[in-house]
């Protein structure tokens, strides 16, 4: 009877299994404005065409990796509402969403490039640039039902949803990170830095969001250069390169995260019984131990890509910080074992935590208890 529970569980998991390494990864890319909203027209240069030649080219690229599906929100010179755009990515159940835009100033020697996550606005000027691409939504029909009395002009009409979806946030800064870093040492353009602020459309989507802005129209030089073929053609290898390294990091923990899990799954379903003799006199009768790994006030998907490859992961909030564990057993040698693991892999002031009956109890009173 065992055995047939045990080939059970094995023909269940090698289909999960297949079935997730062959799942796609959905990227959408999002070429700004379009139709009737032409975005800035800086020394007579439009953004919305510029943005959708640059989208367009790198899709190419990354559409020659077979494990990546390219989505984008739009193909052709047409109107697309903010909303429509961030519901394109979320039915798609994304991996990624990338919007691309052109920069302008009142300052024509403003120049760069920047990238942009989602985040309260750190300064007047990133309020602006956010503020401009926001008012976009006043082009939109029935804008005031869709948007529930947003007002774009207002920097406090965002600050509660913004501290709502913080969720993607590290893995949108690593992919904003490799872009800059690929315009800045690949292209040799200036570095404006990654940035945060308010824009509607990455509120909107639930996965890693970035808005990128590859450089100023009104800067007459850089304008010439953007509207290029030249220049888009750069700016498009810049960032899909970006994505791509973006995939291979997530892909590598994913890789880890499944090899783990067949290993210890597998070798669990053949020696239960021979593991449980051996763990019987490490127990701790009601206790539960975990290595608490860090303490931050942003709300991380528990995904072993946030947390450099380890898996068996929790959280639970204490006043306004998130704590994040890794292991969850009533074996103290295990846990020892897994505080080791961490360490390993970086988290150097980890330690031991113990619950029990759901409360965080004194870890030194339940060793000194004795084991059950």
């Amino acid at each position: 009877m065992k055995t047939k529970h045990i080939l059970i569980f094995l023909f269940v998991f090698c289909t999960f299994t297949i079935y997730s390494q062959n799942k796609p990864f959905v990227v959408v890319l999002d070429a700004g404005h379009g139709g009737k909203d032409p975005g800035n027209k800086g020394n007579g240069f439009i953004e919305k065409d510029i943005a959708l030649n640059i989208v367009l080219e790198a899709g190419k690229v990354l559409e020659k990796n077979k494990n990546i599906k390219v989505i984008y929100t739009r193909k052709t010179d047409v109107f697309i509402g903010l909303s429509e755009r961030a519901a394109i990515a979320n039915n798609a159940d994304a991996d990624l969403f990338v919007s691309v835009h052109c920069n302008g100033a009142k300052n024509a020697a403003a120049y760069g490039t920047e990238t942009f996550v989602l985040g309260l606005h750190k300064s007047e000027e990133n309020f602006e640039v956010a503020k401009k691409e926001n008012q976009v939504i006043f082009l939109e029909d029935n804008h005031e039902e869709i948007y529930a009395g947003f007002n774009p002009n207002s920097p406090e009409s965002l600050i509660g949803l913004i501290i709502q979806q913080e969720e993607y946030l590290v893995q949108s800064i690593e992919l904003a990170s490799y872009v800059q870093n690929n315009f800045t040492q690949q292209l040799q353009r200036k570095d404006r830095s990654v940035k945060q602020a308010g824009f509607w459309v990455l509120l909107r989507t639930s996965m890693p969001s970035v808005l990128i802005e590859v450089g100023f129209l009104t800067n007459l030089n850089e304008g010439k250069y953007l509207n290029s073929k030249k220049g888009q053609s750069d700016m498009a290898d810049a960032i899909s390169k970006a994505i791509l390294k973006y995939h291979s990091s997530v892909s590598s923990y994913s890789s880890f995260e499944n090899s783990n899990s067949s290993n210890t799954s597998v070798q669990a379903a053949e020696d239960d019984e021979v593991e449980m003799e051996m763990a019987e006199a490490e127990i701790y009768k009601d206790v539960i131990f975990k290595v608490q790994l860090a303490a931050s006030s942003k709300k991380l998907e528990l995904k072993p890509y946030n947390f450099k490859g380890l898996d068996n992961l929790s959280s639970e909030k204490e006043g306004s910080l998130h704590k994040y564990y890794h292991g969850n057993t009533s074996d103290y040698s295990v846990i020892k074992n897994l505080l080791q693991q961490a360490k390993s892999k970086g988290y150097t002031t980890a330690f031991v935590v113990a619950f029990k009956n759901g409360k965080k109890v004194n870890l030194t009173e339940v060793l000194n208890s004795g084991k059950n």
